[in-house]
Order: structure tokens, then C-alpha cells, then sequence
């Protein structure tokens, strides 16, 4: 994923919302009490890291945690995915919570006295594995907020459902999982939320909020490309049908699919050839030649458009040639999108849990499913700088450097404590 590009402070569509009064001293009172086990949460599951569909131990952590909380509680959703449900003391709307608990197939670079040593199996290698995208943040970060929601049991309006998602990263080769196979087994089946909030960290700096209406992180759709030529002798292309010129073509072709073919005031769209393979010899026009790449974008009509016209491309370039292509597409993430009217009215609540550092986020071409969740629900995902005052340990997710700073950790409970009171005391849609 892409660093953040931040901007200005959010406009006119967020401020012109009614104030949203600061949080209780009670509220405060209970968020700094929780969070030296926020600190110690955090620490624990990042020397412990899991990977997709394993994270056993950590499951098991969080389900005790939520059951002494006095929650309902399913486990092994998803494998192994906790869910807790918090009723309050009066009727009012349903608000879910989410929080995802995988790491990374990444060996730790970061010089901490919790750093991760952990070593497993990943797709037939040994890997080192490490918490590199800051899931650790998130499963403590909820947990601090369940603690806090908890402890108002009486006092809250409505219901809180707290989502602890395996996988987010993508399932082990040949298996389903993360937000889409919760939503299969029937996550929102039996309660269904009103609203569906998350949160991620970011390299921007410790305890900065943003958010943004709308398309907010790109749908991540994957493309393979097989062109059949005929194979012939390197000094006679005549007699056959060169299937690396007709590949290169489409290459190029392809790139004046965003730039030409799609309205760019729309939105930014990306279409990546990552890899092609065809040939054995410097002598011999190969039979065949398969391409792979990615197809980012930011708009649901846009996604379906893209795809169409890799297939026409694709197809009609080859034709010109005497050749003939395999085009299959596959779906990954769709966008990630916080529904305006939702982000607007809770804004307010960001702004006022971060002060100065609520800002505007920039569009994200990376993918998240989190974007499932909001498919079925209004939702709104928001991002929480975790970036240190030295610029020299700032690194992006995925990097075996990355560093998260703890000063962000208090404002991502209170973020997410005040969003879930906010939206039950009717500051939501």
C-alpha cells in the first residue's frame, strides 16, 4: 500500500456539522484506565504474531477478555474470527465495531524489547512472521474500547457488536476467509448493524486522525492473460504468430485504458502488467506468453468498465495478429467506501477526539475488506497516525522497519469508544 499524501484540514461538507460535545470526564476517566492493558495488549500480541486463519492464540486472548466482559460471545467465525455482543441498559441502534488480527509472512527488522522472533511454514517456505501492518494496534485498540463500552453497560443506548476478523491479509492458498466468509457464515444475519466503523494505522504522525467521504481505499482485482501465438524458428517470424509482440502490444495497450479510455475527472483508476513469462530460447518464438497484473480503482461503475475493456483490448489486439488470448479476471477487495451521509455526521466526533490532527485523507490504492462490511452497511473506515517524531523510524506498512508509535493508541480508543456513543445517541445516520 501507498504512503498517505495528506491535505488540509477537512472543508466545509465536515464543519458545517452541529458541534458534538467533548467527551465526559467519566468517559476519559475510563479510557486512561485501561490503557496500561491497552500497552500491554498490544505488546503481547505483537511478540506473538499469527497468520491468516491461525491466529489461535490471539482468538483465544480476545474471546476470554470479551467474556469477562460479561459479552456474548461466538468464536471460530471464520475459523478462527470472535465476535462480541454488547446489549445496553436501553433500546437504541446497532453499532459493530471492527478490529482485524493477522500478520504478516515478515521478519523483523525493528529493535524492540517485544519484537517478534516468531517463525513458521508460509506456502512451503520458512518465514519469519511479524505484526508489519499494525493489527496488533487494532485488537488492542478495541479490546481497551470494549473494556471502556463495557463498564457503561448500563448507560449505553442501543448495542455494540465488536468484530475481531482473521485473515484481512487474504486466506492461505486454497482457503476462504477474512470479512467475506464472516458475512457467509452469517455474521449480520441474526443482528444486523446500523453503522460499521474501523480504523487502521497509518505512517502519519502519532495520534493524527483522517478520513474521507466516499471511495476511500481501491477495489484490488487480479488479471492473467494468456496470448497463443504459433511457435516458429527465431530467424523465420513469418512462418508463425509471434506471441511476445502480440503480448508487448497489449501491454501498451492496456495503459490507454485509464488514460484514454475512462473519465479521469471521475476518478483515478491503475492498471498493472506485473509479470510475463513465455520462451526457452534466444532462437525460438514461443507457442505462448502469460501476463499477470493488477486493476485498482476507487468507483464500483469504474471496476466493472475497467474489466470489460481489458477483456476488448486484450481480445481485439491479438486478433490483429492472427492470435488468440485467454482473459480471466478475478475478484479481490471491492472499494472500500464510507458513506457520505454517515462520514459527514460523524466527523465531528473525530475531530473532536483529535483536535488539530483531524485531516482530510487522500485516496489509498491499496485494497482493504473492510469494504465488505460497508457493502452491506453503511460504513465508515478511518485512518490513525502511528508515525514517530524521527523521521528515520517512519516506514510503511509491510516494511519490516515499520514502527508504531503508542502515543497513538489512546486516541484510537477514544475514537472508537466516542463513535460507538455518538452514533447510539443518534449523532449517526
Amino acid at each position: 500500500m501507498k504512503k498517505l499524501l495528506m491535505s488540509c484540514l477537512i472543508g466545509l461538507s465536515f464543519s458545517a456539522q452541529a458541534q458534538v460535545p467533548a467527551l465526559p470526564d467519566a468517559v476519559e476517566s475510563l479510557v486512561d484506565g485501561v490503557m496500561p492493558q491497552v500497552v500491554e495488549w498490544r505488546r503481547d500480541f505483537h511478540q506473538h504474531p499469527e497468520l491468516g486463519n491461525r491466529e489461535f492464540r490471539t482468538a483465544g486472548i480476545i474471546a476470554d477478555h470479551l467474556r469477562a466482559l460479561g459479552m456474548e460471545v461466538q468464536t471460530e467465525v471464520a475459523h478462527t474470527g470472535v465476535v462480541g455482543i454488547l446489549r445496553g441498559g436501553r433500546e437504541g441502534p446497532v453499532v459493530a465495531l471492527r478490529a482485524d488480527m493477522d500478520a504478516l509472512p515478515v521478519e523483523e527488522q525493528v529493535d524492540l524489547p517485544f519484537a517478534s522472533r516468531v517463525r513458521t511454514q508460509y506456502n512451503g517456505q520458512d518465514v519469519g512472521v511479524m505484526h508489519a501492518c499494525g493489527h496488533d494496534n487494532h485488537m488492542a485498540i478495541l479490546m481497551g474500547a470494549a473494556t471502556v463500552l463495557a463498564d457503561m453497560r448500563d448507560e449505553l443506548q442501543g448495542t455494540v457488536m465488536f468484530i475481531f476478523q482473521p485473515a484481512e491479509e487474504g486466506a492461505p492458498e486454497g482457503e476462504e476467509g477474512g470479512a467475506e466468509l464472516m458475512l457467509k457464515e452469517g455474521l449480520f444475519d441474526d443482528i444486523r448493524p446500523d453503522a460499521v466503523f474501523g480504523l487502521h494505522v497509518w505512517p502519519i504522525p502519532a495520534g493524527q486522525i483522517a478520513v474521507r467521504e466516499g471511495g476511500t481505499m481501491a477495489s484490488s482485482d487480479s488479471f492473467r492473460i494468456r496470448v497463443q501465438g504459433q511457435q516458429t524458428h527465431g530467424a523465420a517470424p513469418w512462418a508463425g504468430i509471434d506471441p511476445i509482440v502480440v503480448a508487448s502490444q497489449i501491454v501498451m495497450g492496456l495503459q490507454t485504458i485509464p488514460s484514454r479510455q475512462l473519465d479521469a475527472t471521475l476518478t483515478p483508476s491503475i492498471v498493472t502488467v506485473g509479470a510475463i513469462n513465455g520462451g526457452v530460447r534466444s532462437n525460438i518464438i514461443p507457442d505462448s506468453v502469460e501476463m499477470i497484473g493488477t486493476l485498482r480503482t476507487f468507483d464500483a461503475e469504474t471496476r466493472r468498465q475497467i474489466h470489460e475493456r481489458v477483456e476488448r483490448t486484450a481480445t481485439q489486439i491479438a486478433a490483429s495478429a492472427g492470435a488468440t488470448v485467454d482473459v480471466n479476471i478475478s475478484l479481490g477487495y471491492p472499494v472500500t467506501y464510507n458513506d457520505p451521509e454517515l462520514t459527514r455526521n460523524m466527523a465531528p466526533t473525530l475531530q473532536r477526539v483529535a483536535g488539530e490532527r483531524f485531516v482530510e485523507a487522500s485516496l489509498i490504492t491499496g485494497a482493504e475488506d473492510f469494504s465488505y462490511y460497508a457493502n452491506e452497511v453503511p460504513g465508515m473506515f478511518f485512518f490513525l497516525g502511528i508515525g514517530a517524531d524521527d523521521p528515520a523510524m517512519v516506514y510503511p506498512n509491510h516494511s519490516p522497519f515499520f514502527y508504531a508509535d503508542e502515543r497513538a493508541l489512546p486516541v484510537g480508543v477514544k475514537a472508537m469508544t466516542a463513535l460507538a456513543l455518538d452514533f447510539m445517541n443518534g449523532n449517526g445516520l
